[in-house]
């Protein structure tokens, strides 16, 4: 997902920064093709044009931003410090520099470039506050993560909303005990913040403390009673705890206040079975299969319900069912980058 962001980031980039007047026409051949998602052909015209002798400007910039189109992220990284290296004002350079480094795993050695052009355009747009933001997660400055998301989202940095993005930005980037610890932070400035109190239920679930997790969720709750997700969560957390009517209830709520997630509809499922009624969980199962046939957990859960019912075909069919989409979507999970 990040690479993905850090692409659009990209495309959002040239067209805010690129000179409408590129002095060479191979250069400007060259970004004709990378505006129409040719890297190849513009690599293959702006290597022609590095020599030394002949080196038109911002041709470096411009097979940097080739390569790093391409995935070739060594290379772009070389290419923008040639850039650079030709002109040390050369704001874009600076900016794909530092989104080139944090690609390549390395944030802190990012966060300067990324802050010299801070620097240079303070009002250059929230992407770049929050390219620094992740980059500061990951060189664990909470402090300074905290102050570039408040600027992306517009929020005074000393704020309750301001310590909760940081600790949504947190729990994004799987570090869940943190997240809680800043969540905590967020409510002692501000004890009515809606969400707060989720995200730390939401960390409860993850640590199987499923009674922390029902009062955080019963806090939200008061807050903010018409978050159909509060209502989901609590139902989950209700389940697991075996109970059951206290789940279904919640459920319920969840339902009136948001037909347009399957979860709902699976967990109330779960809760039907566990309270063997077959068929009415076959039917909240049957409205998640038809709004995500995909879900190998709805199969798995229908399959269950028509062994309670005695349906043994159907059980089968939806175990086999199960077992491919569960296959399928291993099949399809990729290393981000």
């Amino acid at each position: 997902m990040i690479a993905m962001l850090l692409l659009v980031l990209v495309s959002t980039l040239r067209a805010q920064n690129v000179s409408s007047n590129v002095a060479n026409d191979d250069v400007a051949r060259a970004h004709e093709a990378l505006q129409h998602d040719h890297p190849d052909e513009a690599i293959a015209i702006l290597k022609k044009l590095t020599e030394p002798e002949s080196q038109p400007q911002g041709a470096e910039r411009e097979l940097g931003l080739a390569y790093y189109r391409t995935g070739k992220l060594i290379e772009a990284r070389d290419a923008f410090a040639a850039a650079m290296k030709q002109d040390a004002q050369d704001i874009e350079a600076v900016q794909m520099q530092g989104l080139t480094l944090y690609r390549l795993g390395q944030p802190g050695a990012a966060i300067p470039y990324l802050e010299r052009v801070r620097q240079w355009t303070p009002d250059a747009g929230t992407d770049a506050n929050y390219v620094l933001g992740l980059c500061y997660l990951n060189a664990n400055r909470y402090d300074d993560a905290r102050q570039a998301f408040a600027a992306q989202f517009g929020e005074p940095p000393d704020s309750g909303a301001a310590w909760l993005t940081l600790a949504t930005m947190l729990n994004h980037a799987n570090l869940p005990r943190q997240a809680a610890t800043e969540a905590q932070k967020a409510l002692q400035i501000s004890p009515e913040l809606p969400l707060a109190h989720f995200l730390l239920g939401e960390v409860a679930l993850v640590d199987s403390n499923i009674d922390e997790a029902i009062q955080q969720f019963e806090a939200e709750r008061r807050i903010n009673p018409n978050y159909a997700p509060v209502y989901e969560r609590l139902g989950d957390a209700c389940l697991r705890a075996n109970r059951l009517d206290e789940a279904q209830q919640a459920l319920t709520k969840s339902l009136a206040l948001d037909m347009s997630s399957t979860g709902p509809f699976i967990l109330m499922g779960r809760v039907l079975l566990r309270k063997q009624e077959a068929q009415t969980a076959i039917m909240y199962l049957q409205h998640a299969e038809k709004m995500d046939p995909a879900n190998y957990i709805t199969h798995a859960s229908l399959a269950q319900a028509y062994r309670l019912a005695g349906s043994a075909d159907e059980a089968k069919r939806e175990n086999e069912l199960a077992a491919q989409n569960h296959l399928n979507n291993q099949l399809k999970l990729e290393p981000v980058q």
